[in-house]
């Protein structure tokens, strides 16, 4: 069964990318050409990173410890990306 704090910080991961992004996205009209370039590669990581949190968290009992792994691993290059875009902008 997967523990309870597993989920929870998956939960709050998920929701500190989403915040990153949120933030990084209400920037990007005065992104330069290849700072563009990074944020579509980084919303196709952003949309395996959804489909991959949703998997875990709505089959948990089933998530296998590499699904969360996964998850975890891509919404923490999610984070560092996101950041990285938001720096840029600065």
């Amino acid at each position: 069964m997967l523990d309870m704090s597993l989920q929870e910080e998956l939960k709050k991961l998920s929701e500190k990318v989403k915040q990153y992004r949120d933030e990084a996205r209400v920037q990007m009209h005065l992104a330069r050409e290849d700072v563009k370039d990074e944020w579509e590669d980084l919303e196709q990581d952003w949309d395996r990173f959804r489909s991959k949190i949703d998997e875990v968290l709505h089959d948990a009992e089933n998530a296998s410890q590499e699904a969360r792994q996964t998850a975890s691993k891509l919404g923490e290059d999610l984070k560092t990306g996101y950041q990285n875009i938001r720096n840029k902008l600065k």
